[in-house]
């Protein structure tokens, strides 16, 4: 059995190790008085600095959380080790042979404990893909693919890469003759067991070293090379082990954690090669994460690394995505989070889409480099990707884009930049300061109503059902039971919300249509604009009401309804049914039996007008948004601007027919 570290070499190890150097690869210091430095805490989640380190007494503390001890509890406790592996990898920094009790064997072979097995098991692993890559002629094809990603050998070989060979055993075998278990092989994930035994995980693959922040070799990221692979899968990452867990690790911090602690910058890409190629190109604090989304552990290692801290000025983090679907919502996925950071957090996206790799392919490092400086406020980014959901041309959508935006714009922790981000939400949407300004602190309303009941919060939502439908109402709650067949069909349009008065005038209207027909004119029917009618089943009984108009002086009330009802989709007919027997709110002539002229024009006069006025409003807001776009085009603007004219006059020669 093994015996236990010499005592003697456990107090020489606590010497001769730094607690700065060994702390620092963790977190970033800086002086605190005389003989103290200062931090962020590694064991909890903090943005005012409480951990303090002192060197000259070997020892650190979190005047946080409570943590405290010295440099080889500090190693046990960041890095999940036992004690004896705290000891044996600080002895190995430092280059130290350890003596073992019980007649001075080793505790295992080359005094290394399991972590540092493993550590080990990488390292040849390493070495034998990088190997391959070079000398083999079956690897030819990752060459290939690093030539054509602008890589040369010189790169590859700096950065570790290799290539695992198509057969099936070869890593195993050297491994073994390496000196590696079985064990070890699987338990680092370097090779599978199965029923004849062990096999190389990872074949026929270009291989990317994934390094720990200390520069171990931890796990690997594989590329398919070979359409005949029968994993399809484009990447495979080496699964979690006793000492690679994805979560916490981001792929190349190794080489960027003293760019991100210098320049306190961290610019987060999607890819391998997106961290090659920003590095290459001098963006120096580039890093990835490893076959799993961007999360909290990895913004607690960058916090704790670049001082994100709420005091002093403010650290940066940039996200980088793909301009396709994917990358948006990996964009908003990181917006979701971004107040777990102190810092400023921006994303770079580049106008055509292309990722740090093809950037620098196509336009140099200079693109690349530019890319990350001109990044926009994650703010930013979050607002306009949520405006464009919308149809920004009708008032429903400037109105439902504006409702989505608006608890974003409140949850801008600096509160001096929201009146300058409501002012451009304005221009953007072409609407009010004070419309957006009321809409924040409905939000900000709702926010607090749901933290108070405990419900999470969701930016980009306005409230527990998010942004309303269509029209911004939700349908009436009722207890019919929709006819058989009809349920489907009566479930496709929601209720009208006869709380709007315009909503009412529409409905009077349609009474008026159904059921005096005649008293109107069938070009006045075909002159209310087709998006006149706001209500969705309002709108699809006036089509039933068009279809049939010009057969309305043939038909009694009776047919003439029935005929509407036949031309209407069978969503609404249950509601033309009412609208054809309910009452208008109108005097009736008792010798007639007829509304007054007056009344029903009114009606024709009151739809259109307001139909006239949502165009305006729409032509306005178009009109705003191409005045404050950055590069205004004055061709569409002096076009935008005849319509507008345009449509003002047709709507004071409506409402000149109205007081005539």
């Amino acid at each position: 059995m093994a015996g236990r570290i010499n005592a003697d070499d456990i107090q020489t190890v606590k010497e001769r190790s730094s607690i700065e150097d060994v702390v620092r690869e963790h977190v970033t210091l800086r002086p605190a008085g005389v003989g103290s430095l200062k931090g962020l805490c590694p064991f909890h989640d903090e943005k005012t600095p409480s951990f303090t380190v002192r060197p000259a007494v070997g020892a650190y503390h979190c005047f946080g959380c409570g943590e405290g001890g010295d440099v080889i509890s500090f190693v046990q406790k960041v890095e999940h080790l036992t004690f004896a592996e705290s000891v044996e990898r600080l002895a190995a920094k430092i280059g130290m042979e350890l003596r073992y009790e019980e007649g001075g064997g080793r505790r295992e072979e080359g005094g290394l404990g399991r972590r540092s097995r493993l550590i080990e098991a990488h390292r040849v692993a390493e070495e034998f893909y990088a190997t391959v890559l070079v000398d083999r002629p079956d690897a030819r094809p990752g060459r290939d693919y690093l030539r054509e990603r602008g890589f040369n050998r010189t790169v590859a070989e700096d950065y570790g890469i290799g290539f695992a060979p198509r057969g099936g055993e070869e890593l195993t075998r050297h491994l073994r003759e390496k000196g590696f278990t079985e064990d070890e092989m699987v338990t680092a994930g370097l090779s599978g067991r199965g029923s004849r035994g062990l096999y190389d995980r990872f074949r026929g693959r270009l291989m990317w070293p994934i390094r720990d922040i200390t520069g171990s070799t931890v796990g690997f990221g594989a590329r398919r090379m070979f359409e005949d692979d029968r994993i399809e899968a484009k990447f495979l990452n080496t699964s979690e082990t006793p000492i690679y867990k994805k979560s916490t690790i981001l792929y190349g911090l190794d080489r960027a954690k003293k760019s991100i602690s210098h320049d306190r910058q961290a610019v987060v890409v999607e890819g391998y090669t997106d961290v090659m190629a920003a590095q290459l190109s001098g963006v120096d604090g580039a890093v990835a994460t490893c076959g799993t989304a961007f999360g909290v552990d990895h913004i607690k290692v960058l916090r704790r690394i670049m001082r994100d801290e709420t005091s002093g000025a403010p650290a940066r983090v940039v996200f980088t995505f793909d301009g396709d679907t994917a990358g948006q919502k990996a964009a908003m996925k990181a917006f979701g989070e971004d107040q777990r950071w102190a810092s400023q957090s921006f994303v770079a996206v580049a106008a055509d889409g292309m990722d740090p790799c093809d950037l620098r392919l196509a336009r140099g490092d200079a693109a690349v480099r530019a890319l990350v400086e001109d990044a926009v406020p994650m703010f930013e980014f979050a607002v306009r990707t949520t405006i464009a959901r919308f149809d920004l041309d009708t008032a429903e959508g400037r109105v439902q884009a504006m409702r989505a935006v608006a608890p974003i714009v409140g949850s801008i922790r600096d509160t001096s930049l929201r009146p300058e981000y409501m002012r451009t939400v304005s221009g953007m949407l072409g609407v009010e300061v004070d419309q957006v300004r009321s809409e924040v602190s409905r939000a900000g309303r709702i926010r607090a109503r749901e933290a108070a009941e405990g419900v999470p919060a969701r930016p980009g939502s306005s409230g527990p059902g998010g942004p309303a439908g269509a029209g911004g109402r939700s349908p009436a709650s009722t207890d019919d039971v929709p006819e058989p067949g009809m349920a489907e069909a009566a479930s496709a349009l929601p209720l009208p919300d006869l709380r709007d008065p315009m909503v009412m005038t529409e409905r009077q209207l349609l009474q008026a249509l159904l059921q005096y027909p005649t008293r109107f004119a069938t070009e006045t029917i075909d002159a209310v604009p087709p998006r006149a009618f706001t209500a969705p089943a309002h709108a699809a009984i006036f089509d039933g009401v068009r279809t049939v108009a010009g057969r309305a002086g043939e038909l009694s009330t009776a047919a003439w309804a029935a005929a509407v009802s036949e031309a209407a989709p069978l969503a609404v007919r249950g509601m033309l049914a009412e609208l054809s027997v309910a009452p208008l709110p109108t005097r009736v002539d008792e010798s007639t039996g007829l509304p007054p002229q007056r009344y029903l024009d009114s009606l024709v006069i009151g739809v259109h007008d307001a139909a006239i006025t949502r165009q305006i409003a729409d032509q306005t807001a178009a009109l705003r948004r191409l005045q404050n776009s950055p590069e205004p085009d004055q061709e569409a603007i002096r076009d935008r601007s005849r319509q507008l004219i345009e449509l003002e006059m047709n709507r004071a020669r409506l409402r000149d027919r109205l007081t005539s």
